[in-house]
């Protein structure tokens, strides 16, 4: 399983909740805090995630956690918006890869395989990102919105492009195709165990997301495999 692409983080970022901007023991504090907190979502529903819990762990207290993070959900916000910077990868592979033929086909089984070790990865804060979601929670329905949204429009750019080349129908929105389809992979990967518990082998979910995603981009029929 590949881990999260590091990401340079603004200072303005790392202030603590007093407003202060930590020095180099105080970013230290704040990081271990943060990888407890994702070691109790592993574990623990969002909800029994409590603070002292954390700071225990972390080997520190309560008081040293309110110094970082208001609350728990403030935590969680943090390693949300490290997730989502982390899905830069995903639009990355869409642009930096051709979707013509064979080698247009081996990018689409690509970008299934990044999205599947994506969610597996940041499962424990997507599994939060999803519930706040649909209790209406506009900070973390941003949070989703922003993740999926870059892939996106790299994948409507595709559409777009297969257009201009007369491989797509001119009256087909490309927006609308793409989020489709990245619909589509972000449903299956969240999703996975319970198609594994159907008894659907995730190498035929791979190649049946692959075809799908190749054809519904390029417009031409996925090579044989």
């Amino acid at each position: 399983m590949a881990e999260p692409v590091p990401t340079e983080v603004a200072p303005e970022d790392l202030r603590a909740a007093d407003g202060r901007v930590p020095g180099r023991r105080g970013r230290a504090t704040r990081q271990r805090l943060l990888e407890c907190t994702a070691d109790k979502l592993r574990v623990s529903t969002y909800r029994d995630v409590k603070v002292i819990d954390i700071a225990r762990e972390a080997g520190t207290s309560p008081a040293t956690f309110y110094q970082y993070f208001p609350d728990v959900e403030t935590a969680i916000l943090v390693l949300a918006e490290e997730m989502v910077l982390d899905g830069a990868r995903l639009s990355a592979l869409v642009r930096g890869r051709p979707w013509r033929g064979r080698a247009g086909y081996d990018t689409a089984v690509a970008l299934v395989d990044e999205f599947l070790d994506f969610w597996d990865t940041h499962r424990h804060v997507l599994r939060v990102v999803d519930l706040a979601t649909d209790e209406s929670d506009q900070r973390f329905r941003q949070m989703r919105t922003r993740l999926l949204h870059e892939v996106t429009v790299a994948l409507a750019d595709v559409v777009s492009h297969a257009q201009d080349e007369g491989r797509q129908p001119r009256g087909l929105d490309a927006m609308a195709s793409a989020g489709t389809l990245v619909s589509m992979l972000a449903h299956v990967a969240a999703h996975l165990y319970g198609f594994e518990f159907w008894g659907i082998r995730t190498r035929d979910l791979r190649q049946s997301m692959a075809r799908q995603l190749y054809w519904g981009t390029t417009g031409q029929k996925p090579p044989s495999t």
